[in-house]
């Protein structure tokens, strides 16, 4: 199958074969990037540089965070052709490559989040890996295409995507002519790196440091301090309760820049259709999509020693019943063997009242955590049933 690492067409897919290279050249410029700040010891810093830098650092995390974010990842929002264009540009302005590179990567987060599939889950390989390592890692610069179809059927920016660095080169170029190499330096590079950082900060921090609000089977926080360095993106937690929000920030009190200035263009019409999340949605009162109930079900069950209780029940019943009784009752059929030691009423299986005690340590209020209880006690009979009838050889296969 023919790789392909930018979009060309919709139609275009992405190799299962990872690069084999050890640096890619897709992350030179961020290597470079650092590297270039040794000048600063040379150029130095004045008050009009460091100004510049805070203006860059503003202006294209805003453009990360609403264009790349909020408009291409996650469509909170709709707005013209010709300012889709912009907004691509403004992002790309950033160093951080094409837009749809961007969206494909995120949705794929959104998809997967803080499972070992999750391009940058710290959960599974560790926060400097989330922070910075996996673009470093075999395969990232791949992208399945197939996920951001609603984009690639624009060629403007398609082409955008395939020439990933050439805005932030031209911008880059453009500060060096005008203000020299300490406004190159000072002024754009720093801004450049601090944006870097900025932003992986919410696939590393926002997953390890601050609140979880709502139960969303993942390790999503709230961090207002995050919130404040990347103009509302650190209410991560919300985000990932109600991605389809423009606003992250769900409470008066949340600070979220990205949406005040997307909120005044709306009302010149520059942009429109601002999605928000329902009163139910932000009270929590909605109830969990399947998949997200299975998911937190597994990590509750997951608290419980299946071997434990196993091994608890094993020694009960060698003074009463052997595991082939059982077994012969349940006439070989695996689920009736479940049922039937459900029936038993075994002290050794954790109570509902246990579960929702862990439950309430572990997470914020649900409406669908009685669904979560209940399903966490049908994973845990399922590990011990299969761990008891395992033994016996007559296991179902």
């Amino acid at each position: 199958m023919k790789k392909h690492n930018n979009a060309g067409s919709a139609a275009e897919t992405i190799s299962p074969i990872a690069n084999t290279d050890i640096v890619y050249p897709s992350t030179i410029p961020f290597i470079l990037a650092h590297i270039s700040l040794v000048a600063i010891f040379w150029t130095g810093i004045s008050w009009w540089s460091f100004g510049l830098a805070v203006l860059f650092y503003v202006v294209r995390m805003w453009g990360v965070t609403a264009g790349y974010h909020r408009y291409f990842s996650h469509r909170t929002f709709r707005t013209g052709r010709v300012r889709q264009f912009l907004l691509a540009v403004l992002a790309q302005s950033s160093a951080q490559r094409g837009a749809l590179w961007w969206a494909a990567k995120h949705r794929a987060h959104h998809k997967y989040s803080d499972t070992p599939l999750d391009p940058h889950s710290p959960v599974h390989r560790g926060f400097w890996y989330s922070h910075l390592g996996w673009i470093f890692a075999r395969g990232a610069n791949d992208a399945d295409y197939s996920t951001v179809s609603d984009l690639t059927k624009f060629p403007e920016l398609v082409w955008l995507n395939k020439h990933d660095y050439f805005i932030a080169f031209a911008l880059g170029a453009a500060v060096w002519w005008f203000g020299g190499w300490e406004g190159l330096v000072a002024g754009y590079m720093l801004s450049t790196v601090l944006l870097f950082h900025g932003t992986f900060m919410i696939n590393s921090l926002a997953h390890v440091m601050g609140s979880k609000r709502y139960v969303t089977g993942d390790d999503s926080r709230n961090n207002w301090a995050l919130a404040i360095i990347t103009l509302g993106e650190g209410w991560h937690n919300n985000h990932h309760h109600f991605q389809s929000s423009t606003r992250q920030g769900f409470r008066w009190y949340e600070y979220d820049a990205t949406f005040y200035v997307l909120k005044a263009m709306s009302w010149v019409g520059l942009v429109w259709d601002l999605k928000s999340p329902p009163r139910e949605v932000v009270r929590g009162e909605t109830r969990l999509r399947g998949v997200v109930v299975e998911k937190v079900a597994q990590q509750l069950a997951q608290t419980f020693s299946i071997e434990k209780i196993s091994a608890e029940i094993r020694e009960a019943w060698d003074q009463s019943i052997t595991l082939e009784e059982i077994a012969d009752r349940a006439n070989d059929a695996y689920a009736q063997a479940q049922a039937y030691l459900d029936d038993l009423q075994m002290p050794q299986l954790p109570t509902l009242e246990e579960l929702q005690q862990r439950a309430m340590e572990m997470y914020s209020t649900s409406a669908s955590m009685d669904d979560i209880i209940a399903r966490a006690r049908e994973i845990i009979l399922e590990g011990v049933s299969f761990e008891l009838f395992d033994d016996t050889g007559l296991m179902p296969a």
